[in-house]
């Protein structure tokens, strides 16, 4: 059977998510595994669940992917189409809620830096994760509510003429179920997020604009993580989370609803600029992949390695260490902390 263009799209759209995003994940996966295991700082460990987050949907893309080149006929044994859909939304959703994490961390550091050295613990972020964890994957249950309690009206069956589809298409009793949940969903976890993060970002780069005794190339970092982070809710989360509140309105699944899901799925891809933002070891390790890259590319095509050389070092202070980063976002100078509130 031939692709529709539609399905082509998506195909296209999964696996350009799927290549350009899991090589760089497993990296930083790598990466805050060995900084959480060696010494645990909290903006470490929401970053090392926002990377476990991403791998997760990008290792159920294949899946998607096979879903699109069979005509958006479901292929596989039937209990993956619940347990894909699980994974693929919770994996969303909690990318929100830790990107929202990280803003509000980021924005303590600078705005109450003495109280929040003071009273950080590694513990509170464990505990805040695994709420995070706990509330998105409650909510993306709904999968299965639909799946296995409605099973006579559940779309994932044979249909007369033996195709089967996977969460795709609703009877009206789902959408009864479905389109309040949905937007329970955008509220809960997109809009309040969301809200919360420009908030923090808007005035995380007030503060740091005023005062003069601060790196410029730290305020660009701080204007970058805002921009990226705030980006990536606009394009990747908000179109979809907009579409349940049409769905709510118009009592139906909009049709331009699967568009929009792909434009979430891309977040996966993009979260690596936000990793490389926040953390110099991430900084670092990226760097120490592109020069080895580099290495290669000067051995079979000299030209190629003198483009690519740039790109690759990290900046560094006159003793040497590493400024460039979010990472130390707290530890400003003495004279900021002297003004701490």
């Amino acid at each position: 059977m031939a692709m529709t263009p539609h399905d082509t799209l998506v195909l296209a759209v999964y696996l350009f998510a799927f290549l350009a995003g899991l090589p760089a994940n497993l990296l930083a996966f790598y990466t805050f595994l060995v900084k959480v295991r060696k010494k645990a700082a909290p903006i470490d460990i929401l970053l090392f669940n926002l990377t476990i987050s991403d791998v997760i949907l990008l290792l159920f893309l294949p899946f998607k992917m096979m879903e699109a080149a069979s005509d958006m006929t479901w292929p596989l044994p039937a209990f993956l189409c619940p347990l894909t859909g699980f994974c693929y939304y919770s994996s969303i959703y909690i990318s929100t809620l830790f990107l929202t994490a990280i803003s509000v961390e980021r924005y303590l550091g600078v705005a109450y830096p003495i109280k929040y050295k003071l009273n950080r613990r590694p513990a509170y972020v464990i505990v805040a994760s695994f709420f995070f964890w706990l509330l998105a994957c409650s909510h993306c249950s709904i999968v299965y509510i639909v799946q296995y309690q409605m099973p006579e009206l559940n779309e994932t069956d044979l249909n007369p003429t033996n195709v089967s589809k996977c969460y795709e298409r609703f009877s009206p009793n789902q959408l009864e179920i479905l389109l309040p949940v949905r937007l329970e969903l955008c509220i809960t976890l997109f809009l309040l997020p969301f809200f919360i993060s420009l908030f923090c970002y808007v005035n995380l780069i007030r503060i740091l604009t005023s005062l003069p005794n601060i790196q410029a190339r730290r305020k660009q970092r701080a204007v970058g993580l805002a921009v990226v982070t705030l980006l990536n809710f606009a394009i990747c989360f908000a179109p979809y989370n907009i579409s349940h509140i049409v769905g709510f309105i118009q009592n139906q699944s909009p049709t331009w609803r699967v568009y929009a899901l792909l434009l979430s799925t891309l977040n996966a891809s993009l979260d690596p600029a936000i990793f490389y933002f926040s953390s110099t070891a991430i900084q670092r390790t990226f760097s120490d992949c592109f020069t080895g890259v580099g290495c290669k590319l000067q051995a079979l095509m000299p030209s190629c390695y003198q483009l690519c050389l740039p790109c690759c070092e990290a900046e560094r202070d006159a003793n040497g260490v590493d400024r460039s980063s979010l990472s130390n976002m707290g530890e400003l100078p003495p004279e900021r902390l002297g003004r701490g509130r």
